[in-house]
């Protein structure tokens, strides 16, 4: 316990060492008294040569959060007498940080406020910079989006992950297991759309030799996989209807037969479901099972897309860049930024990422500049202002082509690679869309 201000209640600065967290002591008008051991260890100690205060010292603000623009935990725990919470980005010897934290009012013998005890849990899953980790972001819708992992990540209860198509619902249900008590056992995920009834079974529940058709041998399923751990269900709202029943019979008791038996085996597994739907509507229309919807939706968390997070873009953008292979590092300039910042992303962050391998084709330098940008934006469908601007399929293939063969001065091997398709596929595209002395 370090002592920051001499007219310290020192009994109860000394209370400090006892959380397993940092913990820092607080008056009602956000003055820091004390910290404990794991605070100066973590954001290091605080000069005592003049008043501290918590808005200063951890966002570097003349002014408590909620005077600028943010949501402050004192306040909230000084207005309802309760404990309060709520995530924060705080500066650190590393950089800033997203920080879980929690507000407690400590109480004098006649019941009067006197304190607060501010705890601060880091949220390891997340980065406000490009880094090792998934989750990138610092706006508030993508905060309040973090501060629901935080808070739902421990337990086990059920999770709907509820968001437009390429916004990262599976990053964000990899970011759901790796906070919690099952991290140790794996994340086993399935894509729900297109499964027939039979794959979905086998996928699932495993298969015994003979099952079926074509089942040459047995098969683990993917609920006996993930035991211990977490099942992922992406796409949950495209499940036909008839094989829901099957989905809720696992989910309500814990049991499955794979495929072709008729022994019942038990899988202990935490769920997490993701759909780009509107489940409720599907409820509503019959589509969809209302026990099911009631079962899978305990804990929803809506992913705000790009244009609900539209400050993030940069951000992201400088992450995806330097997570593509080669030892090339890419910059965007400001106006290419700019113009990455105004289009509107049908694809989110998918869409993000097809853009930049694009204009990383394009660049003749490390820098890709608002030119390289528009191109790109062009090739998406769109003009660089975000206006709509269809052209047919083969066009967009045409130019695609062209551009990528031209970068890569005709070599189809490395060309192939860049799109994402087989050397045989190229040729294939290229006698469909090029004429004869552009095929090479």
């Amino acid at each position: 316990m370090e002592i920051i201000a001499a007219d310290t209640d020192r009994d109860i600065a000394r209370m400090l060492d006892g959380y397993e967290h940092p913990a820092i002591l607080v008056t009602a008008d956000y003055r820091i008294l004390a910290t404990n051991e794991l605070y100066r260890q973590r954001f290091g100690r605080i000069a005592g040569d003049a008043p501290a205060y918590c808005y200063r010292v951890s966002h570097g603000y003349d002014r408590p959060c909620d005077q600028a623009g943010e949501d402050c935990p004192l306040a909230a725990a000084r207005a309802s007498g309760r404990k309060e919470r709520v995530l924060h980005i705080h500066q650190s010897p590393r950089g800033k940080e997203h920080v879980d934290v929690e507000m407690l009012p400590i109480l004098d013998k006649q019941g009067a406020l006197k304190y607060f005890v501010e705890l601060l849990k880091s949220v390891p899953v997340a980065a406000t910079e490009a880094s090792n980790q998934a989750l990138i972001g610092a706006s508030r819708a993508f905060n309040k989006m973090l501060g629901l992992i935080a808070r739902v990540g421990p337990s086990d209860a059920a999770v709907l992950l509820l968001g437009e198509s390429g916004s990262g619902k599976e990053l964000v249900a990899r970011a759901l297991h790796q906070t919690s008590h099952r991290s140790g056992r794996p994340l086993v995920a399935l894509e729900c759309a297109g499964l027939t009834e039979t794959l979905f079974e086998s996928e699932l529940f495993g298969h015994l030799k003979g099952a079926f058709t074509g089942a040459n041998y047995a098969k683990q399923g993917l609920v006996e996989a993930a035991d211990g751990g977490t099942l992922f269900l992406d796409e949950i709202g495209d499940i036909p209807y008839s094989l829901q029943v099957k989905l809720l019979r696992l989910i309500e008791t814990g049991t499955y037969r794979p495929v072709g038996s008729s022994q019942t085996k038990r899988a202990d597994f935490r769920l997490i479901c993701a759909t780009h739907k509107n489940l409720g509507k599907m409820v509503a229309d019959g589509s969809f099972r209302q026990d099911l919807y009631y079962r899978i939706n305990v804990f929803p968390i809506h992913i705000p897309s790009l244009a609900e997070r539209s400050e993030d873009i940069p951000l992201i953008a400088n992450a995806l860049l330097k997570q593509f292979p080669g030892k090339t590092q890419y910059r965007l300039t400001e106006s290419a930024m700019a113009q990455l910042r105004r289009y509107h992303y049908r694809g989110n962050i998918r869409e993000l990422r097809n853009i930049l391998t694009r204009a990383t084709v394009l660049a003749n330098t490390n820098v890709i500049d608002q030119q390289i940008i528009i191109e790109c934006l062009d090739d998406s469908g769109a003009t660089g202002t975000g206006e709509q601007a269809y052209v047919d399929l083969k066009t967009l293939e045409r130019n695609y082509l062209q551009r990528l063969l031209q970068a890569y001065a005709g070599d189809k091997e490395k060309a192939a690679r860049v799109a994402g398709i087989s050397v045989r596929s190229l040729y294939r595209k290229l006698r469909d869309v090029l004429p004869p002395q552009e095929q090479g």
